[in-house]
């Protein structure tokens, strides 16, 4: 428990109340399971004051983009034909569980993969769902013997990778775009993924001033599975008229994730101008 009693206090500032009431805390991340060992393990913790009913299931999905550079994670039940899906060998067990009020449940991920498996990696999302009290509904007349509530459900749904061999990956970066509106800089960073397995990273980007000054700069993690081109926005404020220049950099770093997580690649990096009039 002591992991997540660290990342308690932080979480549930970002959760809201009806989340706060029926939702878990979810550790780690994402979870990397090799061939060897072929299991790993999730911890559920219950932060609230009433009993949680928790289920686990199985999706398909990874991280794309929108024409407006907005990531999405679409889930569909069975992987399209092709995709290296870990769909139909996985397990969890326990696949359903009720948490105590601050009490926490480990569930073991168990892989079972065919024997001829070929070497590479294959994906899934795990998805824990959590079920508490009712929510009461307002607005409903006031009634001794009535009594309206939703049940709501939280998901929170994580990466799952087996990795079978020896893998690598890289990134190859499209010329960045950059376009000032308003008082930030919109970034848009187009990257495909090389090598046999997703890469795992940080992009960042920095405005530079003509002087060689950093007048704003942003990061954001990305999983870039295929193609990526996401759009990071870079407060600047108001900037006088003139040419600045915008510095990308792409690298696998990620502290979010557990350790070797993240495959070794050779940082990426790319610049593009733009003009304030």
């Amino acid at each position: 428990m002591t992991t997540i009693r660290r990342l308690l206090p932080a979480l549930l500032l970002t959760l809201p109340a009806p989340a706060l009431a029926q939702g878990v805390l979810v550790a780690p991340h994402a979870v990397y399971i090799d061939h060897a060992t072929r299991s790993g393990m999730i911890t559920v913790f219950n932060p609230g004051a009433d009993p949680v009913e928790v289920g686990v299931t199985f999706a398909f999905g990874y991280p794309t983009t929108d024409s407006a550079g907005n990531v999405r994670l679409d889930l569909v039940d069975s992987a399209p034909a092709g995709q290296p899906s870990a769909l139909g060998w996985l397990q969890a067990f326990p696949r359903r569980v009720t948490i105590a009020p601050q009490g926490q449940q480990s569930i073991r991920l168990l892989a079972t993969p065919p024997s001829d498996l070929p070497e590479g990696e294959y994906w899934a999302r795990l998805i824990v769902g959590a079920k508490g009290g009712r929510i009461p509904v307002a607005g409903i007349p006031d009634s001794s013997e009535i009594s309206v509530g939703l049940t709501l459900e939280v998901r929170t749904v994580i990466g799952v990778s087996y990795r079978k061999g020896s893998l690598s990956t890289g990134l190859s970066l499209t010329p960045p775009t950059a376009a000032y509106a308003g008082d930030s800089v919109a970034v848009r960073v187009p990257m495909t993924r090389t090598g046999s397995a997703a890469y795992l990273g940080t992009v960042r980007a920095q405005v530079i001033g003509a002087g060689g000054e950093v007048v704003g700069q942003s990061e954001r993690a990305v999983g870039v599975y295929y193609s990526l081109d996401p759009r990071i926005e870079v407060p600047v404020g108001s900037l006088p008229a003139g040419t600045y220049k915008v510095r990308v950099g792409v690298s696998t770093d990620r502290s979010d994730l557990p350790p070797r997580a993240a495959l070794p690649a050779p940082p990426v990096r790319d610049s593009v101008e733009f003009t304030v009039r």
